[in-house]
């Protein structure tokens, strides 16, 4: 996975936590949007993987 790609993820993953779901979907559209097949594979097994990180920060699971 690229990095921009990651840190738009993370990035997302930060603006739902703080209720700003709207923006958050925004930059992670953007990431999905523009990946190609085999990053597609890694964003969804990073979706998966850190589905949690979305409704509470990394640091407290």
């Amino acid at each position: 996975m690229r990095p921009s790609t990651l840190r738009a993820l993370r990035r997302a993953a930060e603006l739902t936590r703080r209720n700003r779901f709207v923006e958050g979907v925004r930059v992670a559209e953007l990431a999905i949007n523009t990946s190609d097949a085999d990053e597609s594979a890694e964003i969804r097994r990073w979706l998966t993987d850190h589905a949690d990180d979305f409704v509470r920060a990394p640091e407290d699971a």
